[in-house]
């Protein structure tokens, strides 16, 4: 008696489809999880070089001389 309602209690549990759709979300967040992690660096490498050559733009640009500040 024990043992069928094991086998039952299995053979219910490999039939239900309600947390099917848990699953799918699981793995749709794992998948864009991996895709974000593959082009995180390549993105950051290339901001990052943007930013370094702004900074450089504006050191080199000289500060405006002259006007009539009340310093």
């Amino acid at each position: 008696m024990r043992l069928s309602r094991i086998l039952k209690s299995c053979k219910e549990f490999f039939y239900r489809k309600d947390g099917a759709s848990g699953i799918e979300y699981a793995i749709v967040a794992a998948m864009v999880a991996v895709a974000l992690t593959a082009f995180i660096t390549p993105i950051s490498t290339n901001v990052s070089g943007v930013m370094t050559k702004v900074e450089n733009a504006l050191k080199a640009t000289p500060a405006p001389s002259g006007g009539t500040g009340t310093n």
